[in-house]
């Protein structure tokens, strides 16, 4: 996959995963903003909608393509196993952090797998209502969403952490007061959520 890996002085690794069109540079001005210390992953999909660069296919805004979605969580988590070793850092003291299709990634491999010890997912979605949840005991997740947000409504926001939490997984949610876009009070709220977990 490609990727960037940038040095920290911590034993963390924030794994960044960004939104529709993005790319690996994207988040790491927000990663910053939540240290300036932590090691840094970051990944650019590879799959291409009209040109930009995603985790894995849709087949409309808002209708998952959920073959892919699996193949590529699968992919994405031997990549993580790979980039451990390559790059000489805990794999389970990665936290993956991610933005719209970015978090959709990362919510499909908590619906698969307690693979994380902690997870961000800005403005996400319900990856796969097939799915039965794996023992998320343990796993703690920060998510934040926009009151307004005509890509991810709230109703599928408190859908996805009802589901993590009766999984077990420990959920914190954030709402601002806006739509889709990122905005500084979340970046705040994810800084004072992640901070105390980083080694």
């Amino acid at each position: 996959m490609i990727h960037q890996f940038i040095k920290g002085t911590t034993e963390t690794t924030l794994v960044l995963l960004h939104g529709t069109g993005g790319t690996e540079q994207d988040l790491i001005p927000l990663a910053r903003e939540l240290s300036t210390e932590v090691n840094i992953l970051t990944l650019r999909g590879d799959v291409l909608e009209n040109g930009m660069s995603r985790f894995f296919r849709r087949h409309a805004e808002g209708v998952l393509d959920l073959e892919d979605l699996k193949k590529q969580t699968e992919r994405f988590l031997a990549f993580l196993d790979e980039a451990a070793a390559k790059y000489g850092v805990a794999r389970d003291k990665m936290i993956p952090l991610g933005y719209s299709n970015g978090a959709n990634l990362i919510g499909s491999v908590l619906y698969r797998d307690n693979a994380f010890k902690a997870s961000l997912l800005f403005h996400p979605m319900v990856p796969d209502r097939s799915l039965t949840l794996p023992d998320l005991t343990g796993a703690t997740v920060f998510i934040s969403a926009g009151e307004r947000d005509p890509i991810c409504p709230k109703q599928e926001t408190e859908e996805l952490t009802s589901t993590l939490r009766e999984a077990g997984a420990d959920v914190e949610l954030f709402y601002h007061g806006g739509g889709h876009e990122l905005r500084m009070e979340e970046v705040e709220a994810a800084r004072a959520w992640v901070v105390p977990l980083i080694d």
